[in-house]
């Protein structure tokens, strides 16, 4: 990095799962599997000492907590509780702004959660860019 400069860049990291939901709609025996694929990007100034914006390690960590433990292999329905009353339908909009809700406040400092993508397969994905 030029003595000096500050950049500002974005880090994007995948991680996959396997989940099922239903919608209420599709009746009790309606359960549908999916290889979800959850990407996170993450904006901020380079670090000028490590020459990154966030330590991966970390960052992998917070997702691993944050959403493959909680859902991989799970029900959605079961596993996030607005799901479970019926509040929401597990969709992948609603799944997206569910993971942002957790992963946002665990990043250090200098680190801003810019996107969640969450894609149920190769043709169905949603982007989060926030919550209220």
């Amino acid at each position: 990095m030029v003595s000096g400069a500050q950049a500002r860049c974005s880090l994007t990291r995948a991680i996959s799962f396997h989940a099922r939901h239903r919608y209420a709609c599709d009746g009790p025996a309606a359960d549908h599997g999916h290889l979800y694929r959850v990407e996170v990007t993450v904006g901020g100034v380079i670090d000028a000492s490590r020459q990154t914006i966030v330590d991966l390690a970390a960052l992998d960590g917070i997702l691993t907590q944050e959403v493959a433990q909680p859902l991989a292999g799970r029900h959605l329905n079961e596993a996030i509780r607005e799901f479970a009353s019926g509040e929401q339908l597990p969709s992948c909009e609603a799944v997206a702004a569910w993971c942002w809700r957790r992963i946002a406040p665990r990043l250090p400092s200098g680190a801003e959660l810019e996107r969640v993508r969450v894609a149920e397969d190769a043709t169905l994905w949603a982007d989060c860019t926030g919550v209220d």
